[in-house]
């Protein structure tokens, strides 16, 4: 049964997409209306469709991702959000195998998370659980949330948007600091 008691949920993950990234920019760069952006967009599709199609620099088990900038204020919507991509690594076989074999599924989803938000970090972006749990490893929230939870017991502090921006319920960055500091 799918529980579809979070509609906004969806529209703000369909607002993570390098169309909307693509528009956001001709309206503020060019002060273009939306319609115009969109009529601009039409056109960028239409002319580099081939060129869309592939792109030789991701490796097997690599996707290339579309994420909310890090330097973004938890206030902005993100439909006004500057986004960027990058190329995060969901399945690498000589890493994942041995974990999964050693700590089965669970393990290697919480390894999974550690890669992705390390790699998403390092290229100057911070997922969210709804990007994990929705757009990425196709499990619940409460999933990834309990996963996260699992890591913390175990000392493995995972940067997301939550955490870095202080945002919702999430446990904040100033109290990680103040443990280790104590």
């Amino acid at each position: 049964m799918v529980n579809n008691s979070s509609l906004k949920k969806f529209s703000r993950l369909s607002e993570k997409q390098l169309d909307t990234q693509f528009v956001n920019e001709v309206i503020s760069g060019l002060q273009c209306s939306p319609f115009e952006a969109s009529a601009l967009l039409d056109t960028v599709h239409k002319i580099y469709a081939s060129y869309f199609q592939s792109n030789g620099s991701l490796k097997p088990g690599q996707i290339f991702f579309q994420v909310v900038d890090i330097d973004n204020s938890p206030s902005v919507p993100l439909s006004k959000c500057k986004q960027i991509s990058v190329t995060l690594t969901l399945d690498y076989s000589t890493e994942d195998l041995p974990v999964r074999e050693k700590s089965g599924v669970i393990g290697l989803r919480q390894f999974r998370i550690q890669r992705v938000c390390t790699e998403a970090y390092q290229q100057g972006d911070l997922l969210t659980v709804e990007d994990l749990a929705n757009r990425l490893l196709n499990c619940g929230e409460r999933t990834i949330c309990r996963n996260l939870q699992e890591m913390r017991k175990k000392h493995i502090i995972v940067s997301l948007r939550s955490t870095t921006k202080d945002m919702g319920r999430a446990i904040s960055h100033r109290s990680i600091i103040v443990k280790q500091w104590l």
